[in-house]
């Protein structure tokens, strides 16, 4: 069983940083992209980042480009997104998912709350 399991959100001051987890099990993680995806209160899915199976390869929304950094640990099977500089418009739910290419994003993970507020 495919899953995928996020960690590390929580509430923090406009400027702070934090570390955010995801936790994948029940497929090869080396295999595939993987890819954050934010939903902020009242609108709908935003992609925020992505990266291939090496962990060479990433991709960046101009929204967050050069404040966040997505990085992965194939060894612990474990996806994870730094997010330094926080403003308040970066207040979401944060997803990891896997991008199945054709068929798009086929599994999520329950996200991970962050909110930026003083």
């Amino acid at each position: 069983e495919v899953q995928l399991v996020e960690s590390g959100g929580g509430l923090v001051q406009p400027g702070g940083s934090l570390r955010l987890s995801c936790a994948a099990s029940g497929f090869t993680f080396s295999s595939y992209f993987i890819a954050w995806v934010r939903q902020a209160p009242g609108k709908g899915l935003e992609w925020v980042s992505t990266i291939n199976g090496g962990g060479g390869s990433t991709n960046y929304a101009d929204s967050v480009k050069g404040r966040f950094t997505i990085s992965r640990d194939n060894a612990k099977n474990t996806l994870y997104l730094q997010m330094n500089s926080l403003k308040p418009e970066d207040t979401a739910v944060y997803y990891c998912t896997r991008d199945s290419g054709y068929w798009g994003y086929d599994y999520w993970g329950q996200g991970t709350q962050v909110t930026v507020s003083t």
